[in-house]
């Protein structure tokens, strides 16, 4: 079993919630919302060869958490993957367009001069933006979409690209997210939980629960659920073994 895209620190018991997904998954994408959080969450909870912690800014708090941008752009030098970092451009957090935009593009740069990253992003009602900014830093490294909520044809602009796409139960309970998820390339899909924020029947979604979107997509995609298992594990095995800098970019830099 495998999530790529769990804020595991913010479950209320999160250092039981840590040891069962020790024992129970093969791998755990452990994204923070802020620098100092990471910095934090890293003190209390280890990282292993399954669960990898990294830092990042999430969008929803850059008002609060701008000054830690600078914090942000020194701890990417030692950590292949970031996130949550992107940008939200909903009605509640449209004020802080412009600020999450600069630091956006700010983190896209730095993984560009890094020589590339693997980047979990948010894009809710702003993959326009999205995009726009990582076509502008080439060599950016991968960007991993995470709930990919906006049309098909940025979705199919997200494919040209190379970006994958995470995608969780909670994505496939509304009728957006099941038709994205049936146009969305194969071969770059991997499950998510997004717990404990991500919930169904009114509770957090648990990392292990994540594998659970096989079956969603199994109608979705018109193929077997064990096919879709299969294909979704491969996948993620391929995804984890770039988490895991296998290139050596780590050692190369700075």
């Amino acid at each position: 079993m495998m999530d790529f895209h769990c804020h595991l620190d913010l479950y209320p018991d999160a250092r039981k919630v840590y040891a069962e997904a020790q024992k129970k998954m093969d791998f755990v994408w452990l994204v923070t919302t802020s620098p100092r959080g990471f910095a934090a969450t890293s003190k209390i909870l280890r990282q292993t060869e399954s669960i990898v912690i990294s830092p990042g800014l999430h969008p929803e708090v850059a008002a609060q958490k701008a000054p830690e941008l600078e914090l942000l752009l020194h701890q990417m030098a030692d950590s292949i993957a970031i996130g949550e970092i992107g940008l939200d451009g909903s009605a509640r957090y449209r004020q802080n367009f412009a600020l999450q935009t600069q630091i956006f593009s700010a983190i896209v740069k730095r993984a560009q001069a890094l020589g590339g990253r693997i980047l979990s992003i948010h894009s809710r009602t702003a993959a326009i933006e999205v995009l726009d900014i990582l076509e502008l830093s080439p060599g950016f490294g991968t960007a991993v979409l995470h709930w990919f909520t906006d049309s098909a044809q940025l979705l199919q602009r997200a494919s040209r690209i190379g970006c994958w796409f995470s995608v969780g139960p909670a994505m496939l309970n509304s009728a957006n997210g099941r038709k994205l998820a049936a146009i969305m390339p194969m071969d770059r899909v991997v499950p998510e939980s997004d717990g404990p924020f991500a919930t169904t029947s009114g509770n957090p979604i648990m990392p292990w629960e994540a594998s659970g979107v096989a079956e969603q997509l199994s109608s979705l995609w018109s193929l077997p659920t064990p096919t879709v298992a299969a294909l979704l594990l491969r996948n993620g095995t391929t995804l984890r073994s770039m988490l895991a800098d296998p290139a050596g970019v780590l050692s190369k830099i700075e």
